[in-house]
């Protein structure tokens, strides 16, 4: 298992705008279409990565929590599907299913869109305030597979209830670790 980190995208950044397959619904869903009003969440996820699955209870519970709130939770796939067939857009749907996913599972074949958020590894968190510009990127928590911690949302968590609050998120922030991205090759 790869132990990748985030890249920490500078806070304030822009969300780059895109339009994707989103393989829950079957339709073309842009950032203009999903975000919230108070804060948009746009988590890099696939099926098969180990750390992805054992945050996913923990994302899922976040996201029916927040969203009543105001904040959009968005999950995309950049992975190479021709090389790593379980995280084909199908198979997606059927995660998304079976996880109880309340958020779009967005599929971005060109890669693109994991270039254009400088993401690394899944998971890759980032939380955007109301005027889509980043406020938070790294770890959903100090839980890993194997390291005994529980899953909590802490450090997610607190970025969006000070975003809520109208407080300065705390710029002290730990990237995530995780599989690498499968990058397409060439």
């Amino acid at each position: 298992m790869a132990r990748t980190p985030s890249n920490m995208l500078s806070l304030g950044t822009p969300a780059s705008d895109f339009t994707l397959f989103d393989t829950v619904s079957g339709k073309q869903m842009g950032l203009k279409d999903l975000q919230g009003d108070k804060g948009t969440v746009i988590m890099f996820i696939c099926n098969h990565c180990p750390f992805v699955i054992h945050v996913n209870p923990e994302i899922t519970r976040l996201a029916k929590e927040y969203q009543a709130q105001g904040i959009a939770f968005i999950a995309i796939s950049s992975n190479d599907v021709e090389n790593y067939s379980q995280d084909a857009p199908d198979l997606m749907q059927q995660v998304a299913r079976q996880q109880g996913y309340s958020f779009p599972y967005l599929y971005d074949e060109t890669q693109e869109v994991a270039k254009a958020y400088d993401a690394a590894c899944t998971p890759d968190f980032y939380l955007f305030d109301s005027q889509v510009e980043l406020v938070y990127r790294g770890q959903l928590d100090d839980s890993r597979p194997g390291n005994g911690i529980p899953l909590s949302g802490n450090d997610l968590r607190n970025a969006m209830d000070a975003l809520l609050q109208g407080k300065e998120v705390d710029s002290h922030q730990k990237p995530s670790i995780g599989c690498n991205i499968k990058w397409i090759p060439g």
